[in-house]
């Protein structure tokens, strides 16, 4: 039965575009920036020209995702096409990375943040619309869950390429989201122009999304400046770990998302910062025990599935309601990337920094995150979570009655 129900909650005929799109997307920028990440380190620079050169590609997300959030809206369609257009080039671009010129290399990475960021905010917007708050949950656990395998997927089709191959393939990959986008307006489409507007002071000025901004945040800084100490711990199986974790976030966010339509976003969300605190104790005992290794790469792929449903792809949809969606995810997403630049601003320092005093202190201000989810409203309607609490309830009890009768 609940098979069944699972599959019957998602409208393919609508969602097959934006679903395709957003997995499009992810998954090219998340191997595009691993491989550049890789190339631009390659190249020895100076620590102050690498730093710049990270911080034109962030800048670049920032200001076009919030550019983007205002001018996409408009024509959606036509929008996201010259989105993945860009994409398309950048990529081809990456290729010219060397360490003979600073500025070629500043503009190409300034091109690849731009081509991440433009679309972003419109293409989850584009999920949201198409998807409703009672069901939202279980569609952004099958997106993610298929972001995490076909990442998986193409980072081991891609293991052997040289630099230059790969970024070719990954332009061939983004180009092929342009076959997925809707020729004609579908419904999603038509009711954007219905929204209302909305402005960044009025988003930040509301209650519930400032409680579930703040343990964000905390989130998304806790999550980066930990990493580079983490990968120093675990030396070469960081990488082997990596590859276990994006298959867990893909099973895990299905798991995640189908919860969340069920008992709520909180709850869910809750119980990711629980697993993420301890995985961060695990980390603090002594560094000799690679159980604890294992035990925070299997945590660390739970907490991560939960919040990728619910955090990335959900919760934002939740809160804009009738609003203009793209500016919300302007708001949740851009503290999680910006975060990112972190990781390269630490990286020098992480033989200096104690790593047990790192983890305890992840662990507390992961504990800080949660007191004010304490005090968040419910996004999925109360309504909802008290019929299928009845429904469960009429369920087992008339498997009782059937048990003793």
């Amino acid at each position: 039965m609940r098979s069944k129900t699972f599959v019957r909650n998602i409208n393919w005929s609508e969602f097959s575009s934006p679903f395709i799109i957003v997995v499009n997307s992810i998954t090219w920028f998340t191997l595009i920036y691993a491989i550049f990440n890789a190339a631009v380190i390659s190249l020895h620079l100076p620590p102050i020209e690498t730093l710049v050169i990270f911080a034109s590609h962030f800048l670049g997300i920032a200001t076009s995702a919030i550019v983007g959030a205002i001018v996409f809206p408009r024509s959606r369609v036509v929008s996201l096409l010259f989105w993945i257009i860009v994409g398309v080039v950048s990529s081809v671009l990456l290729i010219t990375i060397s360490n003979n010129s600073t500025t070629s290399n500043l503009l190409v990475s300034l091109l690849l943040g731009v081509s991440f960021g433009l679309g972003l905010p419109s293409c989850l917007a584009y999920f949201a619309d198409v998807t409703s708050v009672e069901n939202r949950g279980l569609h952004g656990g099958v997106t993610w869950c298929a972001v995490g395998f076909g990442t998986l997927l193409l980072a081991v089709l891609m293991f052997s390429m040289d630099t230059t191959v790969a970024f070719l393939t990954l332009a061939v990959w983004r180009g092929f989201g342009l076959l997925f986008l809707p020729l004609r307006k579908g419904k999603a489409i038509q009711e954007k122009s219905t929204h209302t507007f909305s402005s960044y002071n009025s988003i930040l000025r509301r209650t519930d999304v400032i409680l579930y901004l703040v343990p964000w945040i905390m989130f998304s800084l806790v999550n980066f400046i930990e990493a580079p100490i983490i990968q120093d711990l675990l030396g070469d199986f960081y990488t082997f770990g990596g590859f276990i974790g994006f298959a867990l976030t893909g099973i895990f966010a299905l798991i995640g998302g189908f919860l969340s339509d069920i008992v709520g976003r909180k709850r869910v969300i809750m119980t990711g910062f629980v697993v993420v605190g301890i995985e961060y104790a695990l980390l603090s005992l002594p560094y000799g025990m690679p159980f604890s290794w294992y035990a925070y790469i299997v945590l660390d792929g739970i907490s991560w599935g939960m919040f990728a449903a619910v955090f990335l792809m959900t919760l934002w949809g939740d809160l804009a309601g009738t609003f203009e969606k793209e500016k919300y995810y302007v708001v949740g997403g851009l503290c999680y990337v910006l975060s990112g630049f972190l990781q390269i601003v630490i990286r020098p320092y992480v033989g200096v920094i104690s790593k047990v005093t790192a983890f305890s202190l992840a662990s507390f201000f992961l504990f800080l995150a949660v007191l004010p989810l304490m005090y968040a409203p419910e996004t999925l309607p109360e309504k909802r979570i008290r019929e299928r609490e009845l429904r469960d309830y009429v369920e087992k009890a008339k498997k009782t009655k059937d048990k003793y009768a």
